[in-house]
């Protein structure tokens, strides 16, 4: 039977019913995730059956989908707002079983050709889109928005006003992006399994690229176990536990990646104004609840906390291991420069993703003739962002430095490839 025979069954065997797993299995997880996340934050409380279609929401956003918020206060109010903001908790628990449920079948298997991956995709990318819709058009809602006790209140049951706060989903701009998002998460699982199969003329990123990514895959799931180690701690010592956990479930990578940039010496940007807050540790808000833009890096947390200085320690240590497993994945002929220049590029490309991730942008505003704008509790603003470029080359030091260390640690270690100079 000649190859291309082999090949065409291989395509036909992973057909739809397979391809429903990882689309069916990626959406119950995140909405599992959201769910609980949501309700321990106090989410189920909202009122007029708001619960579901916020879960629906919060999971459109946690594959880069677009939610608008909107008002309706009458002519007599107004009402603005906007969100960005990505629960990557919910993100990375789609991530991890779509990009499973897309290499299961081909598991045991050194080729693939790039037909079958190419149809075993699409499939899947079919099927995700056809969810994918159909959760955007459900994560659309409008509730009434109380106005409280105050001078708000009364100038509202003067005038009759009911203020509506609602959201809806940019059906276009969401279906897009999440498709770039599933196309990602793919591409990433092929890059990063070691046993997962490549077409015979990518094999050479088995030795190239595979070990970086693999190893800079695991940095970051490292950095979510000793967030979600230090998240149950608190939890246990401190109290608070239904909002530790609200983090946990809705916000853990956002903490742990942005202590990751920290740690290597990043600067970010921001502010926080008004009711909301950030689902971080209670002196990310403190150095941020400033009446302007505050900045956020080593120096300004350690004047709250000098226990932030643990970051560099942390990250160092993480750093060195995943040279060091990048280097023993890697065949013996790769020297130590290489080794240090792929890990800083898989580095710095892993900081890009942070930045542009984690960054916060949400605001939310009502007046009620002229009167309550960003006051009287109903306003306020979150806003994180970084400094990127900066970020970015302290990402290629730090890869570059430990990058060659690992490789010096990991030459004792036997290797494929023979033999190094």
């Amino acid at each position: 039977m000649s190859s291309r025979t082999l090949s065409d069954q291989a395509v036909a065997r992973h057909g739809w019913a397979q391809a429903l797993v990882p689309v069916l299995g990626g959406l119950i997880a995140m909405g599992v995730v959201a769910a609980l996340g949501l309700w321990a934050a106090g989410a189920a409380d909202l009122p007029d059956g708001s619960f579901p279609p916020v879960v629906a929401a919060t999971v459109v956003t946690a594959v880069g989908g677009v939610v608008e918020l909107s008002g309706d206060a009458g002519a007599l109010a107004g009402a603005e707002g906007g969100l960005t903001v990505v629960p990557l908790s919910v993100t990375l628990t789609g991530a991890l079983v779509v990009g499973w449920g897309f290499l299961r079948p081909l598991r045991h298997r050194a080729v693939a050709g790039a037909p079958e991956l190419a149809g075993w995709a699409a499939r899947i990318a079919a099927l995700w889109l056809l969810a994918l819709f159909a959760l955007a058009l459900a994560a659309r809602h409008t509730f009434e928005l109380s106005l409280g006790d105050g001078p708000l209140g009364d100038l509202g049951d003067l005038f009759g006003i009911t203020p509506e706060v609602g959201f809806s989903t940019d059906v276009p701009p969401t279906v897009l992006v999440g498709l770039v998002w599933l196309a990602g998460v793919l591409v990433l699982a092929l890059l990063v399994a070691r046993g997962a199969p490549l077409p015979g003329r990518l094999l050479r990123l088995q030795t190239s690229v595979r070990p970086a990514a693999h190893a800079v895959v695991q940095l970051l799931l490292a950095h979510v176990v000793v967030g979600l180690v230090v998240a149950l701690a608190v939890a246990a010592t401190r109290g608070h536990p239904a909002e530790t956990f609200a983090v946990i479930l809705l916000g853990l990578p956002n903490v742990a990646w942005l202590a990751l940039t920290i740690g290597l010496g990043a600067t970010w940007d921001g502010r926080v104004d008004g009711p909301f807050g950030l689902p971080m540790p209670h002196v990310l808000d403190e150095v941020l609840r400033t009446p302007d833009v505050a900045t956020l890096n080593l120096g300004t947390l350690a004047e709250h906390d000098g226990r932030v200085w643990w970051l560099v320690v942390v990250d160092a240590v993480l750093l060195l291991a995943t040279a060091f497993v990048m280097a023993a994945l890697s065949p013996a002929r790769i020297r130590a420069w290489q080794h240090a220049v792929h890990l800083a590029v898989a580095l710095a490309l892993a900081v890009l993703m942070i930045c542009l991730v984690v960054r916060i942008d949400a605001r939310i505003g009502l007046s009620v003739l002229g009167i309550g704008d960003l006051d009287e509790g109903l306003s306020g603003q979150v806003l994180l962002r970084p400094r990127l470029w900066s970020a970015l080359g302290l990402a290629l030091l730090w890869g570059l430095a430990a990058g060659f260390a690992g490789a010096l640690l990991a030459r004792g270690v036997r290797r494929r490839g023979g033999a190094g100079r």
